[in-house]
């Protein structure tokens, strides 16, 4: 479990994130085709996981637009932004705002990403969505950079992300 704050206030999600080094849990999401997709379907690549409450949130969709623009032209490298609004929610967002350069997954289904990732509020006025993090997986499938935000009503570390490419 990690204490983490919402408003300044402490809540916990109900794990922690896989450690540098480890191998990335595997996981299946669906993305706003109602399609599944998972990250072994993103074998040989390198990964951010950009992971948030909600899109309909100011800081959540911002970050989706950061991370949009920063990643645009990286080799060999896909953001999956990952959260539990329904993927109808998510494409309208990413259509509305132009965003062509990440791919929208929904959790939507169940908990077993926010499980094998450790992410899920487990109290708190967020229960049940998914904490603001960022996982880096190289093209081998190993974890390379992880960052909890602290304070959820802020952004991620974007260049450090990034760096750890």
């Amino acid at each position: 479990m990690a204490q983490i704050k919402f408003k300044g206030n402490a809540v916990h999600s109900e794990g922690n994130l896989p450690k540098i080094g480890d191998t990335a849990p595997n996981f299946t999401l669906t993305s706003g085709d109602l399609s599944s997709k998972s990250l072994s379907d993103f074998k040989g690549k390198k990964v951010i996981l950009n992971i948030f409450p909600s899109i309909d949130t100011g800081t959540c969709a911002m970050s989706v637009r950061q991370f949009n623009e920063k990643a645009a032209g990286l080799d060999n490298t896909v953001v999956l932004c990952i959260s539990k609004d329904l993927p109808f929610a998510q494409s309208r967002f990413c259509a509305a705002e132009g965003i062509e350069n990440v791919i929208t997954l929904s959790d939507f289904k169940d908990d077993a990403f926010a499980k094998a990732y450790g992410v899920k509020f487990s109290d708190g006025p967020l229960t049940g969505l998914l904490s603001r993090s960022v996982v880096v997986i190289d093209e081998n499938g190993q974890v390379v950079y992880t960052e909890q935000v602290e304070e959820t009503t802020e952004e991620p570390n974007y260049e450090a992300a990034l760096a750890s490419i």
